[in-house]
């Protein structure tokens, strides 16, 4: 019997030592269990705990537990055998319970669950079952602390991992090249480059392994010079170059070329490295391939990742994704989906990553449409991709859309990060949406994202913009951290309210935090030089422009024009249209306007026939103000010929803007036959606007019966505004049907309207002086009282006016 048992001892270890090479039969197996069985030796724990392991390596875990549990005595060695068979088998559950119910565990049980609990996913479960090994008293070994120190670096667990190596000083493994290359990727992974580069520095022979860890992590840091040279290093010591150290410096080739880099030099040192891998003949490695193409298409190379593509004797679906998101990348949209069809015509199935990829090409394309399509297709996006589209859908102006995308986002309970609320809080300030910027501000608190400066940033811009002026200031005053964007938000949101006072304050305290003002900083605070009709203060704007090299801005350009039209000088206006080298349909638009509003028709109309002779376009706000110029230049026919132009040449839809200010030239020159066939066709009937202007035409000359006619419909309209009210009553007064004028005045007083009153100011040396008119309906007389002073601003004394319909001057 003892001469069998050794016979089937030695048959069973014969079939165990063969999982070198191939997997052990499984029939080997079960016919060897057999013969165990047929022996009478079921018993005997010996063979059972071979036959347990022979059965794990043979990839049948049940039979190997099945056999563990027949044991009648089983010892460590057979606990052993049976965790071993279930973790092989993945079921973690079963191999926990095993090392639960073990009288005696030993450091090899603990090892075999901890490695595969933190090869499973779960590192924190890992590091909790080392913290048990450690309470019985168990010293770790080298397969311990590799376990331990991977789940360290896979939760980022730096105060652990730190432990972790003055545990193994204590014990003496630290010299072990097993746990050093451990510790090495631990503090890599970790982020704390510098112990990482102390222990390589004191480690006696690093290995590929230690060199490629080092390698991975100086460049994720972005030391990529030093990851390079570190390369040339391992060359130089005689040290293996295998494939996974060649991808590793190919990594960081490919991150040279996304950082602050020169990607010349990074495309140099990426050919090198191919020449060496083929050299080295590992250009069939799929690895080292996918690899080389990253770095080339990451280096905006995409032909050249194309040629390593097309070499690679078999590809994945990870060498497809990189070819998407380097033609993407470089802006090559169409290339990206012939590249995604050409996939599915090889009968490669798209993944997630394909979608997202593909969808990244899209929103770079201004393509919101497909992207949403591709988005579609991805069963759980991660907060990345929702974020793509979103930001797509924001950068397109499709601000509503974009809120809604949010909402269904909420819905599928993905939590938001700083990228999400920062976007949506730019939606809402657009909208005006002040109810849900405040959620999301709640939101920004409970994720403690508030004082993170880009989410702060958007909740002053919010705020700002939705008019809580005081909210926006008590956010911008707690952040520890500002930069320009932060401080443009607050000027902007002020000039926005008209708050200009407080705008110069805050332009002013950023030119003292040495925070250097951008071209939106300049729009927004000649828009309230503008706002105040200021013309030394936009001066002095426009020195500073000159000083810190914005004047060919167009944005700026623009707003300076602006500020100079509505500060009635159109000589300086022109002077800065004139100066820029470049300009965009908005300084068109602004000059033309200025022209336009100043009284300068003609001047306006001559200016959009020469802009036609040039290859600025017209588009619809360019039709708004030379139609405003010929109204106020009497130019009937030249109005009639430029609104019919708009659909016909340019393939522009008039909008009730348009019209009205057709309906404002043809009235002004009393053309009403010609306005009433206007409004006839026009769609835009219940709009009050329209009919205000066609109510003041009839004022200058005196037509009742149309008069009339507009009134009414703007009784019904906006029956609150006392405009019409007045403007009927002066037509019948004009008349000579004071019976008439009187009973719009009853009507007016009976239906509680009330008619604000006019107010003009005047800049003198002493500041800014405003003029209230006293209410007397009918008529253009009325007592002047002082009620506010603001700054001094100049000292040439300055006249405006902000009186309704019936003041005189």
């Amino acid at each position: 019997m003892a001469n069998l048992a050794a016979q089937l001892a030695a048959v069973l270890q014969a079939c165990i030592k063969r999982s070198g090479g191939p997997k052990p039969s499984r029939a080997h197996a079960k016919a060897a269990h057999a013969r165990v069985l047929a022996a009478g030796l079921a018993a005997d724990t010996f063979l059972l705990n071979r036959l347990v392991e022979l059965y794990s390596l043979s990839g049948l875990p049940c039979h190997a537990l099945r056999a563990f549990r027949a044991l009648p005595r089983p010892n460590v060695y057979s606990h052993n055998a049976a965790i071993s068979a279930a973790c092989r088998a993945g079921d973690l559950a079963a191999a926990r319970d095993l090392l639960g119910g073990m009288p005696e565990r030993n450091a090899i049980s603990w090892n075999t669950v901890i490695a595969a609990v933190a090869r499973s996913g779960s590192p924190g479960d890992a590091l909790g079952m080392y913290e048990g090994m450690l309470q019985e008293g168990l010293a770790p070994t080298h397969f311990t602390l590799a376990s331990v120190l991977s789940a360290c670096g896979a939760v980022a667990a730096l105060d652990d991992g730190r432990r972790c190596h003055r545990l193994a000083v204590k014990v003496g493994l630290d010299g072990n090249q097993f746990v050093e290359n451990a510790l090495l990727g631990m503090y890599t992974k970790c982020g704390s480059v510098d112990d990482a580069v102390r222990l390589f520095d004191g480690m006696a022979r690093p290995n590929e392994v230690a060199f490629t860890a080092m390698m991975g992590g100086l460049a994720q840091s972005g030391a990529v010079d030093d990851a390079l040279r570190l390369f040339a290093r391992m060359s130089r010591s005689g040290v293996r170059v295998d494939p996974v150290a060649v991808s590793s410096v190919l990594g960081a080739c490919a991150q040279a070329c996304s950082c602050e880099y020169s990607i010349v030099r990074a495309i140099r040192l990426g050919q090198c490295i191919h020449a060496l891998v083929v050299r080295k003949g590992f250009g069939s490695d799929q690895h080292v391939g996918n690899s080389l193409m990253d770095m080339y298409a990451k280096c905006m190379e995409v032909d050249e990742a194309m040629k390593v593509f097309e070499s690679l004797p078999s590809v994945s679906i990870v060498s497809w994704n990189i070819l998407i998101t380097g033609y993407g990348q470089v802006g090559l949209y169409a290339k990206a989906m012939g590249v995604l069809d050409l996939m599915q015509e090889s009968g490669f199935e798209p993944n997630e990553v394909t979608y997202s990829n593909m969808l990244a090409s899209c929103i770079k394309a201004r393509d919101v449409p497909s992207a949403r399509a591709m988005f579609e297709k991805i069963s759980k996006p991660s907060v990345t991709t929702w974020n793509t589209l979103l930001s797509g859908y924001c950068q397109e102006e499709l601000h509503q859309d974009t809120i809604e995308l949010f909402r269904r986002m909420q819905h599928q309970n993905v939590q938001p990060d700083r990228t999400t609320l920062a976007v949506i809080l730019s939606s809402c300030s657009r909208l005006g949406i002040l109810e849900l910027g405040k959620q999301l501000h709640s939101a920004s608190v409970r994720l403690l994202l508030h004082n993170d400066m880009f989410v702060a940033n958007g909740l002053v811009d919010m705020y700002s913009k939705c008019g809580q002026v005081g909210f926006a200031q008590t956010i911008f005053n707690r952040m520890t951290q500002r930069d320009v964007v932060c401080w443009n938000s607050m000027i902007s949101g002020l000039t926005i309210h008209s708050l200009n006072e407080e705008a110069f304050n805050f332009f002013k305290q950023m030119r003292e935090n040495e925070m250097f003002p951008t071209e939106s900083s300049y729009a927004s605070m000649i828009n309230s030089c503008a706002r105040l009709s200021s013309i030394p203060q936009g001066r002095q704007m426009h020195t500073q422009v000159l000083k810190d090299g914005y004047d060919q801005n167009v944005y700026v350009g623009s707003a300076l024009i602006d500020m100079y039209a509505k500060c009635g000088n159109m000589d300086d206006a022109r002077l800065s249209f004139d100066c820029m080298i470049a300009k965009n349909i908005v300084a068109w638009n602004e000059m033309i306007h200025g022209y336009a509003q100043n009284g300068f028709g003609e001047k306006a109309v001559e200016l959009f026939e020469y802009m036609l002779t040039t290859k600025q376009k017209p588009d619809s706000v360019t039709f708004i103000a030379v139609l405003t110029g010929c109204s106020h230049a009497g130019l009937v026919d030249e109005s009639i010929v430029f609104f019919n132009s708009m659909e016909s040449n340019y393939g522009i839809t008039p909008l009730v803007e348009h019209y009205t200010c057709l309906i404002d030239a043809l009235g002004r020159a009393g053309h009403f036959v010609e306005v009433e066939a206007v409004i006839d066709k026009m769609p835009y009937k219940d709009d009050s606007i329209v009919w205000e202007v066609l109510l003041a035409a009839c004022v200058v000359h005196h037509n009742a019966e149309l008069g009339e006619c507009a009134a009414k419909h703007l009784f019904r309209l906006d029956p609150k505004n006392p405009s019409p009210y007045v403007l009927l009553s002066n037509i019948y007064a004009s008349l000579g049907r004071h019976g008439d004028a009187s009973a719009v005045r009853a009507l007016m007083s009976s239906r509680g309207v009330v008619k604000g009153r006019g107010y003009s100011w005047v800049h003198q040396k002493d500041g800014a002086r405003a003029f209230m008119v006293a209410d007397d309906l009918g008529t253009n007389v009325g007592q002047s009282t002082i009620f506010s002073e603001s700054e001094d601003t100049s000292g040439i004394a300055e006249v405006h006016c902000d009186c309704d319909e019936t003041c005189a001057g």
